[in-house]
């Protein structure tokens, strides 16, 4: 254990360390529920502020999954302390999105091709003009294959990724809304970690990539409950355990 370097949010628990792969759901109850659902002996590796960081073996192939938190910025400096620091070559963002296109239903996955993103979070890279943040093609290549194999009805394409999660539209004419406009662009669902997590894997020379499940269809108002979130969710972590697998063979 003595062996690895203490960050600001990381302290390796377990010299087992982390797997190639890591999956990154927002909570870190669902990383304990991964861990403990599918993994062959699970070990706590990090809980330094609750986040919950397991590593086991899926198939045979050493996977980690460890919470994001909510936002940009919580995903942007756990994937830069695991892409940099802790030599982590593909993380797997796994969560919840609200759709924004009537095609694409609940309980349905998304998988960000791109984000584009209201946040200031490229301007720390210098870039002139703007950087378009996207995921990794082998990464999405194995997510629709495996995406296949389990029978999930998936969509690929662009997610938007903000800081915003209760946006202020009251009084906002249709057609000038932010939710109106990225509807029109094609935009397929509304999430807030992708584009930190893409933009931090280019920065660095890793693969990174989002896979949601659609727990929210914002133009028809629905949700989905908590125990439909389970199921739902467990389709998804199957779809990014298997990319996992796949990517070990690279």
């Amino acid at each position: 254990m003595s062996n690895y370097p203490v960050t600001p949010h990381i302290n390796m628990l377990d010299e087992i360390g982390f797997g190639k792969t890591v999956l990154m759901p927002g909570d870190p109850l669902r990383a304990k529920f991964i861990a403990e659902t599918f993994f062959e002996n699970p070990v706590l590796v990090n809980n330094v502020r609750g986040v919950q960081g397991y590593t086991g073996y899926y198939k045979g192939v050493k996977v980690s999954v460890m919470a994001s938190g909510i936002g940009m910025p919580s995903m942007g400096l756990y994937s830069h302390e695991l892409f940099k620091i802790f030599d982590v070559e593909n993380i797997i963002r796994v969560g919840s999105a609200g759709s924004i296109q009537e095609h694409i239903n609940m309980f349905d996955l998304v998988i960000g091709q791109a984000s584009c993103t209201d946040s200031n979070w490229a301007r720390q890279f210098h870039v002139p003009g703007s950087f378009s943040p996207i995921g990794s093609w082998e990464l999405i290549s194995e997510a629709v294959k495996a995406s296949e194999a389990n029978g999930a009805t998936y969509h690929v394409g662009l997610l938007n990724s903000s800081d915003v999660f209760y946006g202020d539209e009251e009084g906002v004419p249709e057609g000038l809304s932010d939710l109106y406009n990225l509807k029109k662009m094609g935009v397929m669902a509304l999430e807030m970690e992708s584009a930190a997590l893409y933009m931090n894997a280019a920065r660095y020379g890793k693969r990174a990539l989002a896979i949601c499940t659609i727990s929210d269809h914002i133009l028809r108002h629905e949700e989905i409950s908590a125990e439909e979130r389970q199921t739902a969710f467990t389709q998804m972590m199957k779809v990014a355990l298997d990319v996992a697998v796949a990517m070990d063979k690279k």
